[in-house]
């Protein structure tokens, strides 16, 4: 009876020390480095991660998927999931996302938007705006710049902001991208006015990104840890290294 009891121990606590949590994709990039920091401090704790569009986690999450904590590329997604009592915290901004503009090939980036309208640019890699928070940015930048029904014949839409970076490297001459994507060991190689530049903020909305715990975290003490550890200045300081900015 006690070997069981101590089994059904070790079963629970091998459960409880596991979390699942739905990731944003453009956290991608950094996310290596945020499991690591994690890791060190919490070795005992498992961290499973599932990247996708934010739109595309949302309807998962709202058909069952059984997801612990959300980072969302925006608030919107998980305001909706707090109104309706599948997320048990309101959301809390852990990183604001900044759009750039980037292409493996050089190009004058002094142009500033007005680069997208050259006969040099045939292809625009784009995120999908219905699913993806950064879509819906570089599509907001577009139209305030007056350039969106002009340059709208070259844009391919792709399914995450991740996939975007993707397009972009090989289907695309160019895509409107996630800046932090440039900070990871992959892309560092490209060079700020050759190969990218950022996007004016002040032409689309702030990309507020917004973290919740969900209904299946309940009773999972783990879940509140991980939680808390991406609130932390630890964490923020990583965000920051990516090209974040703080909240």
């Amino acid at each position: 009876m006690k070997i069981l009891l101590a089994l059904l121990f070790a079963l629970f606590t091998l459960h409880a020390s596991q979390i699942t949590v739905a990731v944003a994709a453009n956290v991608s990039y950094a996310l290596d480095d945020l499991k690591a920091a994690f890791s060190r401090k919490h070795p005992d704790i498992r961290l499973r991660t599932i990247l996708g569009s934010s739109g595309k986690l949302t309807a998962q999450i709202r058909n069952g998927a059984p997801f612990q904590i959300f980072m969302s590329a925006d608030m919107g997604f998980p305001e909706s999931l707090y109104e309706q009592k599948i997320a048990i915290t309101k959301p809390k901004v852990y990183a604001r996302g900044i759009l750039a503009l980037f292409s493996p090939r050089p190009h004058d980036f002094s142009e500033g938007l007005s680069l997208l309208e050259s006969p040099a640019i045939r292809r625009i890699a784009v995120a999908n705006p219905n699913t993806a928070p950064y879509g819906k940015a570089a599509v907001e930048a577009l139209k305030k710049s007056a350039l969106y029904e002009r340059v709208k014949p070259k844009i391919i839409f792709a399914e995450s902001i991740s996939q975007t970076v993707a397009y972009t490297m090989t289907a695309a001459d160019i895509g409107m991208i996630a800046k932090s994507s440039l900070f990871s060991p992959k892309m560092r190689r490209f060079k700020e006015g050759r190969h990218w530049m950022t996007v004016d903020p002040s032409l689309y909305t702030p990309i507020d990104q917004g973290i919740v715990l969900l209904k299946n975290a309940k009773k999972n003490k783990a879940c509140r840890i991980f939680y808390d550890f991406i609130l932390s200045p630890e964490a923020r300081a990583i965000f920051k290294k990516y090209g974040y900015i703080l909240p």
